[in-house]
């Protein structure tokens, strides 16, 4: 009878143990490598921003990242591919504008829902900056706006495509001055980029990344910057407020994401991992010298980011008449 007692209050304990101490998913997690898909080729900025904090965030882990560039179809390819991945911590996903915003309204049908997603943070933005060919005639940001407005469909300018930020901000600008440039889509920024180069287009609007270098070469020339504030990298440059614009800011921002259904402590463990990586000084040195502007966040912020950006540009896209399906 004793031992059947003892054997009794040992199995209560023990239950009891479990019950008041439960384990958290993030207590063994990670265990095996963390898939990071990046929805654009090897090269650009989403893929830059990965490769750079991939490797802090594996000494923080202890545990190794694959990145996995899946390209194509305006990041819809490798978004839906994250989408489909199970929610266990071990994926993720650069979410940007076009992906998780724009595409909604640029297509009937996507093979996955911008909103299915668990938001981790905000990693970076890209300021963008309106520029032109050297041979074009414009100087400064006031003559070519002038220009646009006093000449409809005279001028055209060049994007990486349909929907991508870029061809966004221009549009943007466009609504505000009541101009009409002519839109050239082109199939990525390396081939807008040599149009522009050559003269064939004489505007167009580069993220900091893709501009720089041309910019402090002297190979194109800088008229405004579509941020809010001036950036230091081109500490000269007007923003478009500056120039009577107004309302007319826009940034090409990267976020990170994880497929719905990731246990919540994990997500939080991972929002704090990803600050700390991302504003380690080395990690952020490189990635500002790269034209990132670095401005962590929590999952909360990302989530009333998505909200304003989406109540701001769905409307702005249905005016404009802009698909991508044409």
């Amino acid at each position: 009878m004793m031992t059947t007692r003892r054997a009794l209050c040992a199995s209560l304990l023990a239950a009891a143990g479990l019950f008041a101490a439960p384990l958290s998913w993030a207590d063994n997690w990670p265990s095996k490598p963390i898939h990071w898909v990046v929805a654009y080729p090897a090269g650009g900025g989403s893929d830059f921003l990965a490769r750079q904090l991939a490797p802090q965030l594996e000494r923080q882990l202890g545990e190794r990242i694959v990145i996995e560039n899946r390209p194509g179809a305006a990041g819809i390819i490798g978004t839906a591919h994250a989408a489909a991945q199970p929610g266990d911590g071990y994926t993720l996903v650069t979410g940007d504008n076009g992906a998780m915003v724009f595409n909604s309204e640029l297509y009937a049908r996507l093979p996955y829902d911008p909103q299915g997603f668990e938001p981790i943070g905000f990693m970076a933005g890209f300021p963008l900056v309106l520029v032109v060919n050297n041979d074009a005639g414009f100087t400064s940001g006031r003559q070519l706006i002038d220009a646009m407005k006093a000449n409809p469909g005279k001028y055209s300018y060049a994007s990486p495509g349909v929907g991508s930020p870029h061809h966004l901000a221009m549009e943007l600008l466009k609504e505000r001055t009541g101009s009409f440039v002519v839109h050239v889509p082109y199939r990525g920024t390396a081939m807008a980029t040599q149009d522009v180069l050559s003269g064939q287009v004489p505007i167009t609007v580069f993220d900091t990344a893709a501009g720089l270098p041309l910019i402090r070469a002297g190979k194109l020339r800088a008229l405004a910057v579509m941020s809010e504030h001036r950036i230091p990298a081109l500490p000269d440059v007007p923003t478009l407020g500056e120039l009577g614009v107004k309302d007319a800011n826009v940034t090409a921002w990267l976020a990170l994401f994880v497929p719905k259904g990731t246990p919540a402590d994990i997500r939080q463990r991972l929002t704090a991992e990803m600050n700390k990586a991302i504003t380690t000084p080395d990690v952020k040195a490189r990635l500002e010298g790269f034209g990132l502007e670095v401005a962590p966040s929590d999952a909360a912020a990302l989530e009333r980011l998505l909200a304003r950006e989406r109540a701001f540009w769905h409307p702005l896209i249905r005016q404009r008449g802009i698909s991508a399906e044409r």
